[in-house]
């Protein structure tokens, strides 16, 4: 057990104002009023990379706040109220309340509370986009998220410039691409939006460096890879970690797989590489395609990149109602510690 953070406190506290009385066919089970008198047990069982740039805590956070508003029958005071809670808990999170193409608004009262998520486009808007997931590594960043943006906040001009005159137009061209299933302004914004938010961190002070030299070498891959099919194909973004999201359409996945694959194979050690089936000797790359390739400079290494995963869009937070899709156990409310086949707990040295 350890103590809980001040932050998922805050939300704990914010949705408990939000309580309303627990009925139970039709018996009042907890008055409103009564709430303040019970303690929660917290159990919690992560099944990715943590504090790794994978956005673990906007998941967790997000699971967090929906299972209190259910347990405390919360009522929201306004829409976005609990996207609102959420982001206190972790910034991400506020989006992660949605599935799908998601928001986070900035707002503009001083309380914060008009600084909501709001959902674009449901995960069933776009079906033909995926998303594969590069880790890198799955050890702690030397520099958490929310440490780091103060740093920057506090000593890089290039954010200034970045909040004051670029976020905004290019949110509004992100979601226009999205809307009209543009993938190659889609991926274009994506990538540089991406680069921008590592150039501020380089132009912190003192420096940040989230990416090394295998995120580099995916970096210059995707380049070459768009160049050689004549179009974005696949569109990477970082963030605060080494680990790379590439996103790409469904006729597209295969290549893209095939390529980091063959550049970044497994190691003979690495019996768990992707949760999905993998051809690691895909006919997709022709001779013609790897001369373009290798002249990135990158030469195959098994073991540069830990895991894969194939993935698309989702829901926001779901109630599981088969007990053996738990993560916890149902009758003492911890961890499972053998949860079942579709789930494993990330273990990678």
């Amino acid at each position: 057990e350890i103590a809980i953070n001040s932050r998922a406190l805050t939300c704990i506290r914010e949705v408990r104002k939000l309580a309303q009385d627990r009925v139970i066919d039709g018996n009042v089970i907890v008055s409103r009023a009564d709430w303040p008198q019970y303690h929660i047990r917290i159990a919690s069982f992560n099944t990715f990379p943590t504090g790794a740039g994978l956005a673990s805590s906007a998941a967790g956070l997000a699971c967090f706040v929906t299972c209190l508003a259910k347990l405390y029958c919360a009522k929201e005071e306004y829409p976005g109220q609990l996207t609102a809670i959420a982001r206190q808990g972790s910034g991400s999170a506020s989006r992660s309340m949605f599935g799908g193409f998601v928001r986070w608004e900035k707002g503009e009262k001083a309380d914060g509370t008009d600084s909501i998520a709001v959902q674009i486009a449901d995960e069933n808007y776009w079906p033909e986009l995926r998303a594969v997931i590069l880790v890198v590594s799955d050890k702690e960043k030397d520099t958490s998220s929310t440490s780091g943006m103060e740093t920057s906040r506090l000593t890089s001009p290039l954010l200034q410039h970045r909040a004051t005159s670029v976020v905004q137009p290019r949110l509004a061209a992100l979601e226009e691409a999205f809307l009209a299933h543009d993938f190659a302004t889609f991926g274009q914004l994506t990538m540089q939006d991406s680069n921008q938010f590592h150039a501020v961190c380089l132009d912190t002070y003192p420096p940040i460096f989230y990416l090394n030299d295998i995120s580099k070498a995916i970096i210059r891959l995707v380049h070459a890879l768009n160049t050689a099919v004549g179009q974005v194909c696949a569109a990477y973004t970082f963030d605060a970690g080494p680990n790379a999201v590439i996103y790409t359409l469904d006729s597209f996945e295969p290549l893209l797989v095939a390529v980091m694959t063959h550049y970044f194979p497994p190691n003979n050690s690495q019996t768990e590489y992707c949760n999905k089936p993998l051809d690691l000797t895909s006919p997709l790359l022709t001779p013609e395609l790897l001369n373009q390739l290798d002249r990135t400079g990158r030469v195959p290494h098994g073991g540069d990149i830990k895991y894969i995963f194939l993935t698309r869009s989702g829901p926001g937070p779901q109630k599981l109602e088969d007990p053996e899709e738990s993560l916890i156990d149902p009758v003492t409310g911890l961890c499972k510690e053998n949860p079942g086949p579709k789930h494993k707990r990330m273990r990678i040295n």
